[in-house]
């Protein structure tokens, strides 16, 4: 590790323990940079400002829950692994409510923090698994905001809420509702218009060589346009 790399490192570890014993408000210039034993200036040259520190306390306590949790392997099941992460997310907010709330409590229109686009982007991942399985029933950026919408709204009501008063059930009642919604039990036989659109387009990104961007607009636009309907070729 650089000397760069370390001092980077002491200060998301001094901002990640105050956040965790005082919450936000206790992560300020003054005390990170006493606790890393560094200059402020420090601060602003590695991240820029305040918001940048916190993105990357977010982002690096999510990473690093992520390996603890062992949950980054894939398994042959991709509806097993939407699921396992779905209860994987819902657990880091309980379990860590502070760095939850840097990445989604405080919604700034047209910005999403770093920890929260990377956990966007493997949501995204694990909904085109299914969709290549051909098991979606909806085209996958209508699954995946529909799976956001719901798993972070579901966890930041409950950090809300009194442990006590927390109905832990809504995890997997709620997660089982999203899913029958977006995803068929088994592969149709044969498969829906809807299901093989979602199936090609979420494989166009593994043949890029092939098309120019202009014609993957059009695949795009036409495979969303096959998508809208409903019924069997």
């Amino acid at each position: 590790m650089s000397d760069r790399d370390d001092v980077r490192r002491r200060i998301i570890d001094a901002a990640a323990a105050l956040l965790r014993s005082d919450g936000r408000d206790a992560v300020t210039t003054r005390a990170v940079s006493a606790a890393a034993g560094v200059q402020p200036p420090t601060i602003y040259r590695l991240f820029t400002d305040m918001n940048g520190l916190l993105d990357a306390v977010a982002s690096d306590g999510f990473a690093r829950y992520l390996e603890q949790k062992h949950n980054l392997a894939l398994s042959d099941d991709p509806v097993e692994d939407l699921r396992t992460g779905w209860d994987t997310h819902i657990q880091f907010g309980l379990e860590n409510p502070a760095h939850y709330l840097l990445m989604y409590g405080q919604p700034t229109p047209g910005h999403r923090s770093e920890a929260a686009e990377r956990a966007l982007q493997r949501l995204r991942m694990l909904v085109e698994r299914i969709a290549v399985a051909g098991r979606l029933l909806v085209d996958v950026e209508t699954a995946v905001s529909m799976v956001h919408a719901a798993g972070v709204g579901l966890t930041l009501s409950f950090i809300e809420m009194p442990p006590a008063d927390r109905d832990l059930s809504l995890i997997g009642r709620m997660r089982d509702a999203t899913f029958a919604a977006i995803i068929a039990t088994e592969p149709s036989s044969p498969s829906t218009v809807t299901q093989r659109a979602v199936g090609f387009k979420a494989v166009l990104d593994d043949v890029v060589d092939l098309y120019s961007p202009g014609e993957r607009a059009l695949l795009d636009e036409l495979l969303d346009r096959v998508a809208s309907k409903a019924s069997p070729l």
